[in-house]
């Protein structure tokens, strides 16, 4: 009962998120693996909050809301967000199936969800049913909202490095790290705040706080999966360039009156159609020729324009 308290809403959200891939499905076997590598997360999370639990102990050893803050967004963020960026970055970045926009969200929540996971069991049988039942609508959709985000972000890094964008690579891959720790971050303070005040007045509006900036994240969250699912594109074919093959009609560069050395029957620079240079060489005997067609064989010229051919 309390195992599939823990894991019915891990399960709903990735089918969720499965399901929106709209252009091209995961292979199912490389989404498992994400998501145990995330669990894998929870190991590198609990030292290092450990180790900055004991750092923030010794330098501010009474409680307060401050003290509070500062763990949720100095430790407690960064420690669960860094070690999920990471197996992504490592294990998706270069992978071959990574060719669209919204894959980067699968990855991304996978991975989370596969932390979340592990970590709302031993929430939950620890502290029983009505923490299932809480957790069941705040945590873990927080994690899978905290990776919709580093998703979001992270795609455009591919694509800015695919298209040679250095600047945009650069911040879309630092917001890919940032967004999820502020937002995660933000999300623990409230929380730990609220529990480290003596202040009922100060604990009740923390809690409204708390429940609208949730709403606030879930919904933002939507949004941007049912944005990126409906304008899911390739990453690897430049959507948002030309896409054309150019065959010129003969073969070999010229150099325009504009200065403009090209290779395509027009230039591309002022527009002046290629000059026309009536001797080919026959593709089929090898024959040197001026005509239209080869005097040996009597192949017609494949380099000449269609005007050459009437």
């Amino acid at each position: 009962m309390l195992y599939a308290l823990a894991l019915i809403p891990v399960a709903g959200l990735l089918a969720f998120i499965y399901f929106n891939d709209k252009k091209e499905k995961e292979p199912f076997g490389f989404l498992i693996s994400l998501f145990f590598l995330g669990m894998a997360t929870v190991v590198s999370a609990i030292i290092l909050e450990l180790v900055g639990g004991l750092i923030l102990e010794s330098a501010m050893p009474n409680e307060s809301v401050l003290k509070g803050w500062i763990d949720a967004m100095i430790i407690v963020a960064p420690a669960e967000e860094l070690g999920k960026f990471l197996i992504l970055r490592l294990r998706t970045w270069k992978s071959k199936h990574f060719d669209y926009s919204y894959d980067a969200i699968v990855y991304s929540v996978f991975v989370s969800l596969g932390f979340a996971a592990l970590e709302n069991v031993s929430y939950v049988f620890q502290s029983g049913i009505s923490t299932a039942l809480l957790r069941m609508f705040t945590a873990v959709p927080g994690h899978a909202c905290f990776a919709v985000f580093m998703g979001f972000f992270y795609g455009k890094a591919k694509y800015a490095q695919i298209t040679n964008k250095k600047g945009r690579y650069a911040l879309f891959t630092l917001l890919s790290i940032f967004m999820p720790i502020l937002l995660h971050g933000i999300y623990d303070a409230i929380i730990m705040g609220s529990a480290a005040s003596d202040e009922i007045l100060i604990s009740g509006l923390s809690i409204v706080v708390w429940i609208g900036y949730v709403i606030t994240l879930f919904a933002g969250s939507v949004v941007i999966i049912i944005f990126s699912s409906k304008h899911d594109y390739c990453i690897v074919s430049l959507p948002d360039e030309v896409q054309a093959v150019y065959h010129p009609a003969i073969v070999g560069g010229w150099v325009c009156n504009c200065g403009t050395r090209n290779f395509l029957n027009f230039c591309p620079t002022c527009g002046t159609q290629r000059p026309y240079n009536s001797q080919w060489t026959c593709t089929n005997c090898g024959n040197l020729s001026t005509f239209n067609f080869c005097g040996v064989c009597g192949k017609p010229n494949p380099y000449a324009p269609p005007k050459a051919q009437q």
